[in-house]
């Protein structure tokens, strides 16, 4: 993988940081503030005054690096928040942090959020013309040769588009973020689907942890590695599990990260693509070489002889984190992305894909007062193919230095947390809905785009799901990459992962699409369960090739993203309705929302590394009340998926 890191930053005098030079542990965890209401606004179809919150979009200067060295430019959200500890007075102030503010939201109580979008232009990072993005001056589309970043083109760089995304939020479309609501400073450009900067966010569902970040299209990973990112917090008065867990000062939020960064303290983001013939600025991945927690690099947290809860969330571009504790100690997780896990998971290792989160409990009150543990990341870059981790950079995420205090030893969890509804496919709606992720590629072999089903972001719109009704999707994964997909609106249940036969089914694909990316027609969709005829074999079968996998149970709560591995098809289970709907009261039709999620924009789902995404592994949909309008594809084959999945059948499992 090529050190993009290390090359040049265009600057006079200005020279990529090596990151073995900034001494470790020096900075100290912070707690970040936590936004607070600046008054209230009606709901004009309740009538209620609701809390509204005024968050305000900046570029700053703020110290991520360890004292000694410079601040860092960064875009960062902030506005009325109180900066006290858990249990202390509060200290309201206005104040801006990278991450952003946390959000702290009670269950079913609705919120207003107003964004105010004050960054001056140009964007600090190079804005690529050539791939699909908010075209702020709708300007015409320069072609080869290309300009060098830094200075880049100019009426791209300015003014900054951004639009907010509440990550895992069941929210109207209006208020989802969709990428083309995009407004600049002043709102002297907004982008074609622009409905207003005032977001309601209705918190309706189970608590967990979910995170806000820019959304803008084919901006994100710019916006968000920029700084536009922070947590949101779900509390229910009634949670019965909340109780057991540490509290207060012993509850601390966790954002990972990974930039580079210069001589001057800058952040040094890719400024050559990977074919910048055709891309001049786009790379298919952004890794830092120092690793943030709470926009600290290699931070030090002292922490006391007992129990602590960690909500963690992984907020980096691309990178994977598989985090361990560095003296081999087991912890326990409760939670993943949307919700308390059904069973405790004691584990030694956590898998967190980009945007995943998981809720971690560490105990310290059997660790000796002095000792110093090191949370390692082993995941390798990109994931799980690429290069290993540099074990004295990338390979260390923080440090935990334990105190001498007495020990406080947890309590015990019960053996159920919470109870998972079993999901079920609805009949007669074309289940299961197929798709596949596929890469260009250039001449050379380097990446072009990042696709799903072969089509742009602006083919047409695929899927249309019916509420009250339970989708399968499955994903065909093509590449040789990991990709987390990120669905949005709904919560969603992954059923299990599979191998397949990727040469053989990519000919079959081909044979039906052709073999010239991005198509130029709607998709002929293909199953990897349909038996075909095989001429290396001479015999008529799938392409699967393994068992089915279930879900690892760290990955068996409600999810708003899963991992596609390479090779392997992922089926999910998503529920046009909320986690706690009944199903003897949907039906096909049956908007249980409280709200109307088909109006308004759609939503997106995509790939959540931000690079993909951005070029163009996104996809539009809208919800409809209508009935379906194609026949089921489970028909052909109404029992192959149970029996190849029970028993493994597969590209050698002729019948």
């Amino acid at each position: 993988m090529k050190n993009w890191a290390a090359e040049p930053t265009g600057a006079a005098g200005v020279f990529p940081l090596d990151p073995n030079t900034i001494p470790k542990w020096k900075n100290q965890l912070i707690r970040l503030p936590t936004f607070v209401p600046v008054g209230t606004q009606r709901e004009p179809s309740t009538g209620k005054n609701l809390p509204l919150y005024e968050v305000t979009e900046q570029d700053v200067q703020i110290p991520l690096l360890p004292p000694g060295f410079p601040t860092t430019k960064s875009y960062a959200y902030g506005g009325k928040v109180n900066l006290a500890d858990p249990g202390e007075p509060a200290n309201i102030q206005t104040a801006f942090s990278v991450p952003g503010p946390t959000f702290e939201a009670v269950r079913n109580q609705r919120i207003f959020v107003h964004y105010i979008n004050n960054i001056s232009g140009p964007h600090m990072f190079p804005v690529d013309p050539t791939i699909m993005a908010a075209n702020v001056n709708n300007s015409p589309i320069p072609t080869p040769p290309f300009q060098p970043f830094p200075p880049g083109y100019a009426q791209f760089q300015s003014p900054v588009a951004t639009v907010p995304h509440l990550h895992g939020g069941v929210t109207p479309s209006d208020s989802d973020g969709f990428p083309e609501s995009w407004f600049t400073k002043g709102l002297t450009r907004k982008g074609p689907t622009f409905n207003g900067t005032t977001f309601e966010y209705f918190n309706g569902q189970l608590p967990t942890t979910l995170w806000y970040h820019d959304h803008a299209l084919g901006m994100t990973r710019l916006n968000v590695a920029a700084g536009l990112e922070g947590t949101y917090i779900i509390r229910d008065p009634n949670d019965t599990v909340a109780p057991l867990l540490p509290s207060g000062k012993f509850e601390v939020p966790l954002m990972i990260t990974d930039k580079a960064f210069n001589t001057d303290g800058s952040i040094h983001f890719t400024q050559v693509g990977d074919n910048p013939d055709i891309h001049p600025y786009w790379d298919p991945e952004y890794f830092g070489d120092t690793i943030l927690v709470n926009g600290k690099v290699w931070p030090n947290f002292k922490v006391e002889r007992r129990q602590y809860r960690f909500r963690i969330v992984n907020g980096s571009n691309a990178r994977f984190y598989n985090l361990k504790l560095s003296n081999g100690q087991s912890f326990i997780q409760v939670g993943a992305d949307g919700s308390y896990l059904p069973k405790p998971v004691t584990e030694t290792e956590a898998l967190l894909a980009p945007c995943e989160r998981a809720d971690i409990l560490i105990d310290f009150s059997n660790v000796p007062a002095g000792t110093k543990i090191i949370l390692l990341n082993t995941a390798n870059q990109p994931f799980p193919g690429g290069d290993p981790n540099d074990p004295n950079t990338t390979g260390q995420v923080m440090r935990f230095e334990v105190l001498n205090t007495t020990a406080v030893h947890p309590r015990a969890l019960p053996a159920t947390l919470i109870t998972i509804p079993t999901l079920i496919e609805t009949e007669g709606i074309g289940n299961p809905k197929l798709f596949t992720l596929n890469e260009q590629e250039s001449d050379v072999g380097e990446p072009v785009a990042v696709l799903i089903d072969g089509q742009h972001f602006d083919a047409d719109i695929t899927e249309v799901p019916r509420v009250g009704t339970t989708e399968a999707w499955y994903f065909q994964n093509l590449t040789e990459d990991a990709h987390p997909i990120h669905i949005h609106l709904v919560e969603f249940q992954l059923e299990d992962r599979q191998d397949i036969d990727v040469a053989r089914f990519t000919a079959y694909w081909q044979s039906l699409n052709g073999d010239t990316l991005p198509l130029n027609h709607p998709t002929v969709r293909a199953n990897v369960e349909t038996p075909v005829f095989d001429p290396a074999t001479g015999t008529t079968h799938d392409f699967l090739t393994g068992p089915s996998e279930p879900p690892s149970p760290q990955e068996s709560g409600w999810k708003d993203v899963f991992i596609a591995p390479p090779g392997k098809v992922t089926r999910v289970l998503l529920r046009i309705a909320p986690q706690t709907s009944k199903e003897s009261d949907l039906f096909p039709g049956k908007n249980a929302f409280p709200f109307d999620p088909t109006i308004g924009p759609g939503y997106v789902w995509h790939c959540h590394i931000l690079d993909h995404e951005d070029n163009d592994m996104m996809r539009p949909m809208k919800f409809t009340t209508a009935p379906p309008t194609v026949a089921s594809t489970k028909a052909v084959l109404p029992n192959r998926k149970r029996t190849a999945r029970q028993h493994g059948v597969g590209a050698g499992g002729q019948r």
